[in-house]
This record gives C-alpha cells, structure tokens and sequence, in this order.
C-alpha cells in the first residue's frame, strides 16, 4: 500500500479522498489554490502545496505545478477526482512517465474511451448495446451526411467525439436543419475540445439516463455494483441521483452489467469506472463512458457497501479484487441531492460567506461536504457545495428520510438550490420514479410559464 498520495484536486471530493487515505493508514498532500488556503482538507492534510493563484488554468490544471509538488512532498501516487484533470490522458502518461502511479485506468484507456467515436467502437465489439447511429465519424461529402440521417432516421443528434458534459451537441429535426448543424457543431467542437470530429446518432425523445458503476483490478478481473438512475437533469447537469433505478428489472440490469463487466476485461480497463446508458422502452444505449470517481458515487456506496475510493487506490496499488461478482449484495436504496451555491430556481450563482452552516442527521443520513460555518465560497469554480445522501430500506423511506434532512439543514449568508430539492421529494411524478431526462426542465419551463401568466 501507498505511504503517501497527493490529491489533485478541491472540494468535497478532496476531502473524500482524504479521509479513504486516512482509514486506510495513508499519509496525504493537499494541492490547492490562493483561494482554497483556509479549505477543510488543506487544513487536515498531512501536508498542503499552495499551486497557484484562484484560476484554475493556473492551479488546478497546472500539470507542471501539481508534478512539482508531489516531487517535493515524495509523493507516490496521484488522485485526481473527478473534473479537472481527472480523465485527461496526457495527464495520466505525464504522471505515471513521472515516477508517480495515476489513481486511475492507464493513458491509453482513458484515450480510448475519451473520445466517443473510438469508445463506441469499443463497446459494440464488446457486445454492449449502443445509439443507432453514423458508422463512426461523419463524413465530409454532405451527401453521405444526409444518406447517413435518412438511414438512422430524424430526429438526430450530432456530437462532438471529443464532447462532454452536456457540451458540443445539437439536435436536428429536419433534413433541411441537418448540413449547417454538422458544421456548427464541428466549429463548437474544435474550439472547446480542440477536436473538430463530429458524428450522428438517434435522438431518443424520452429515455432516461442509467449507469452501470464497475471495478476492474489490473489482473482480469471486473465486477459491476449495480446502477444509478442519473434522469433528474437540467442543461445534462445532473441534479438528484439515485440507485437502483426505479422500476427496471433486475434481470435486465444483470444482463447489461454483465456486459460491462466483460467490456473492462476486453480492455484492460484498471480501476473505477461508469458507462453511461440512455434507457428507453427497456433497451439500453451506451452514450459513453466516465474513466474515473462519479460525483454520485456515494449512492452506490450505501446500496452495496463497498467503499469505491478506497478500491480505487487499492487497486492502484496493485491488489486483486477482494470479492466476487456473487458476492457483490445490494441493499435498500439511496438518493442524493447536490446543494450547489446557486438561487434554486434562476440558478445564478451565489458565491459568498457561509454565516451559518447546520447539516442534517439521523439514521441514514450522508453529507459529503467541505464547507463550514465561516467558509467563503469562491466564484472561481463549480457551484456544487455539497451532496446530501438518504438511504432507507425502500425507496419510500429514503425519501422520506430526504424529505427530513432537507428541511433541517440550515446554509445562511449564501442562496442554495435546496428549495429546489425539497419541491422534487414532494412531486408525485417523481415519486413515482422513472422520470425522464427532459422531466425537470420541463417543469421548470412550465413553473416559468405560470409566472408570465
């Protein structure tokens, strides 16, 4: 095992990773900021490394910087989290060519599943179900873009292979829409992604989204621990996560987890992982693949009980999986609401002094947060603050449990979309379960409607 990791990266996240290092006996350098100095995982760091100013080209994304101070601190191994630098292949070759071991697949894999063109390729060898679509990248004659549309049929969606994050897509309705969308979203693509490789797949008009979580050690083997319904979105943000998802069959999930399962084994693939699915009238679709921690990880954590952060560096540090696929036994349900530092329902920001910060408790409750009573939320990065996670024998309970926790946590001196929250555990729609990716913004659309009116 590590003696010692460095953490590249902030937030909660960080503070996550450093306490997995801590059960586990590991000593820990926080990297950060100027404006993360007074952050909670700096302060119980065993050590800490100022990388530069607020900017995160300037700190966070500073791979000279963040190298430079595991070499300082005799670092051993780098965890990057989520975000940030967390799957970006140069980075991971960088590291690893280094000296250091990369938390995470190696370079080539995250290169391979990076770019959507190549991971789709991947997956449909591997047998895993995917969007119909174009056969890899478009084309340049437009009239086999068109032939290509006509044979997947519109509506279509063109994406950017190097895409991510809800950013570089656009859907086209018709024929006569389809040309300019191709080359607008090239142009969007190679100046966001510095990659202008664009391709087409079948719009789904209603499915929502599910992901498989999977752990696959560097000696062959791989397991899935079961999914997580991502569906409550806005702007392809993910709002409100869940696992398992709701109302979909148990045989159906085994049957796709298995063959993600057997995907990393094909590849190679080291480490924690996510495929993502768009499900639609119980089909799954592979949209892409996440190389590294999920943001909703934690939801996984409760229902199967296995500590995803610390298999991460378990595995990095070269042990086998410590269990089986039979072994792997979910349980109870779990929920998680990101609170993000925003109005909760225009969604501006609200960076700015915590005055007064009170988190909820009881059975089954789980806040991963970095903030503290006196924390000044800089405007410099992501909104989210925290996440918020209820977990309970049934769905029922868990947001039930939710519901309660909600209405006790108390965050003064800064606006948090928590309101927001405490309206979706009352909406019968989603109480239902099975909501679709376009749920949220539709509601919100016609909650925008009514006030017009």
């Amino acid at each position: 095992m590590f003696e010692k990791i460095l953490i590249a990266n902030r937030g909660e996240i960080a503070l996550r990773i450093l306490r997995a290092c801590r059960e586990l006996g590991i000593r820990t350098v926080a990297v950060h900021s100027e404006a993360d100095t007074e952050a909670k995982y700096v302060k119980l760091a065993d050590e800490s490394v100022c990388i530069g100013p607020a900017s995160s080209a300037l700190s966070y994304l500073n791979v000279p910087a963040i190298i430079s101070a595991a070499e300082v601190t005799d670092a051993e191994a780098i965890h990057p989290g989520y975000g940030f630098l967390s799957e970006n292949a140069d980075f991971a070759d960088r590291v690893e060519r280094s000296g250091f071991v990369f938390i995470g697949p190696r370079s080539e894999t995250i290169k391979l599943m990076g770019d959507k063109v190549s991971a789709k390729d991947a997956m449909k060898a591997a047998g895993v179900p995917c969007v119909p679509g174009s056969e890899g990248s478009l084309p340049d004659d437009p009239k086999e873009i068109v032939r290509a549309a006509r044979a997947v049929g519109y509506p279509v969606i063109i994406k950017a292979s190097g895409g991510g994050g809800g950013r570089g897509m656009r859907v086209v309705h018709t024929e006569a829409a389809l040309l300019n969308a191709v080359t607008t979203t090239q142009a969007e693509a190679q100046a966001a992604f510095g990659n202008p490789v664009v391709y087409m797949e079948k719009y789904l008009e209603n499915p929502r989204h599910v992901e498989i979580q999977v752990l696959a050690d560097q000696h062959g083997n791989a397991v899935y621990l079961g999914e997580r319904d991502c569906s409550m979105q806005r702007r392809h943000q993910k709002v409100i996560e869940e696992a398992p998802a709701p109302g979909i069959d148990r045989k159906l999930i085994d049957k796709i987890g298995e063959r993600c399962a057997d995907a990393c084994r094909r590849i190679g693939y080291r480490g924690a992982g996510t495929f993502e699915f768009l499900y639609e009238n119980d089909e799954f679709y592979f949209i892409e693949m996440n190389t590294r921690v999920q943001v909703e990880h934690p939801v996984t954590e409760l229902i199967s009980g296995i500590d995803i952060v610390q298999a991460q560096i378990r595995i990095a540090a070269g042990e086998k999986l410590w269990f089986k696929q039979r072994q792997v036994v979910l349980r109870g349900h779990a929920i998680e609401c990101r609170i993000n530092a925003e109005d909760p329902f225009k969604f501006t920001p609200s960076p700015g002094r915590i005055t007064n910060w009170h988190v909820p408790g009881g059975p089954g409750i789980r806040v991963d947060s970095h903030v503290y009573s006196g924390y000044t939320v800089p405007p410099y990065y992501d909104s989210m603050i925290g996440k918020l996670i209820a977990y309970g024998d049934t769905r029922e309970q868990a947001i039930r449990r939710m519901r309660i926790a909600l209405s006790e946590m108390l965050v003064e001196g800064i606006k948090t979309n928590a309101p927001l929250h405490q309206e979706l555990m009352l909406d019968a729609r989603f109480n239902e379960g099975g909501t679709s990716i376009h749920y949220l913004e539709q509601k919100l659309a016609e909650r925008n409607e009514v006030k017009k009116s």
